[in-house]
């Protein structure tokens, strides 16, 4: 497998679209549901901070994450580097896509000065949850159906 991950373009957001919905069926209590809404969260994500958005491809796009290194934590009181989003292409997960994306999206946190990345997951997701304590995130409170991970960087 010949995997390549690049930062994300606007040209990109047809593939997010795409790839969002097929990573995101059977969890759709977690998810934004319409073309629309997945284009504008998209926009949302390049917006906040298009740095830290990364499309891993492998001859075509099969999975994004989208990294915020200027995220304040309410729960930390301070900015640290939150992972807002990252999927993969069913086709394409448990092939060590998921985990080279968290690595940049990581790597890119640590180098805009970030000690702590901290995302959410939803709360009956069992599967993500565990691949983020496999990397070393640790659960750290919730709130309504989400749980809070932190990994101290």
């Amino acid at each position: 497998m010949d995997l390549k991950i690049r930062n994300a373009t606007r040209d990109d957001q047809k593939h997010f679209v795409e790839i969002y919905k097929e990573a995101y069926r059977g969890l759709e209590q977690y998810a934004y549901t319409t073309n629309k809404e997945i284009k504008n969260y998209f926009r949302w994500l390049m917006g906040r901070d298009s740095s830290g958005v990364f499309v891993a491809e492998v001859d075509r796009p099969v999975g994004f994450i989208g990294c915020d290194a200027n995220w304040f934590s309410s729960f930390e009181d301070r900015v640290v580097g939150e992972i807002h989003e990252i999927f993969v292409h069913p086709g394409w997960q448990q092939k060590g896509v998921g985990r080279a994306l968290v690595a940049k999206g990581l790597e890119y946190l640590r180098s805009e000065g970030r000690d702590i990345a901290e995302l959410w997951v939803g709360a009956t997701n069992y599967r993500a949850k565990k691949f983020y304590e496999k990397i070393g995130f640790r659960e750290k409170g919730s709130w309504g159906h989400w749980i809070r991970m932190v990994l101290k960087l």
